[in-house]
């Protein structure tokens, strides 16, 4: 028997304190029967709804997924793009995208079906890093980029500092390689920093989420998580408050 908030959570329906708020305001049933009071306990063959729809109870799954370019980072799509869960047909489970990755960005994207799993990796105060390589255009030094560690104005607000090297540089193409670590989550955050310093992204792949990496898949395969890979991901998030 787990608490009625903790099942919701890890059912995707909402963080633990937001179903906390839609017991509270009496949106929240079980067996039928409206509930107003924390504290109460359920097991899998309870019926729980959430304003009359059903909450369903499955065992959590966490796997880690090579997303590759022109894919969506979504359960579905209104323009019948390809997204992340088709490349999990044999999954049963109703799984979804930790964060996400823009549609021509590829890489390292967590997939579950663990809400409260989801919003502690998301959520701003834990700071998990992510580290991405990308190929940009132009062939800086290490003066050029230093903005990038002491944080870049974008859209009038301070990213955080982050940590940067570069790994290549082409000056016949007038191309380098350079891994960025960030623990941000804002849209196009990686292209954006590297605009502001005057080196537009060509090609962008995120490489690590913590201490998760990429080793042993190939674009488009995704793998299981084990115990201690899931148990790491939360230090690594909560280790960072």
């Amino acid at each position: 028997m787990e608490r009625l908030q903790k099942v919701m959570a890890h059912s995707g329906v909402a963080s633990r304190r937001k179903s906390e708020e839609m017991i509270l305001q009496g949106r929240v049933s079980v067996n039928g029967k409206k509930v107003t009071e924390l504290g109460v306990k359920v097991g899998n063959r309870d019926t729980i709804e959430v304003d009359g729809i059903p909450v369903y109870q499955e065992e959590p799954v966490y796997f880690v997924l090579y997303k590759p370019r022109g894919v969506i980072s979504a359960v579905s799509d209104d323009k019948n793009r390809k997204v992340v869960t088709d490349f999990f047909p044999g999954v049963k489970e109703r799984i979804f995208p930790v964060g996400r990755l823009d549609y021509d960005t590829s890489g390292l994207l967590i997939m579950t079906n663990d809400g409260e799993f989801a919003n502690i990796l998301t959520h701003p105060k834990h700071e998990i890093n992510k580290t991405y390589v990308a190929k940009i255009k132009g062939t800086p030094v290490n003066d050029d980029l230093k903005m990038l560690a002491r944080g870049v104005k974008i859209n009038g607000r301070k990213t955080a500092p982050a940590r940067f090297k570069i790994l290549s540089t082409d000056k016949v193409k007038g191309t380098s390689i350079v891994e960025l670590i960030i623990h941000e989550g804002r849209n196009h955050q990686v292209k954006n920093m590297f605009e502001a310093v005057g080196f537009p992204v060509l090609k962008l792949k995120r490489e690590k989420v913590g201490h998760l990496d990429l080793l042993g898949l190939t674009s488009g395969k995704y793998r299981e998580l084990n115990k201690k890979e899931v148990s790491q991901l939360l230090v690594d998030a909560k280790g960072n408050k």
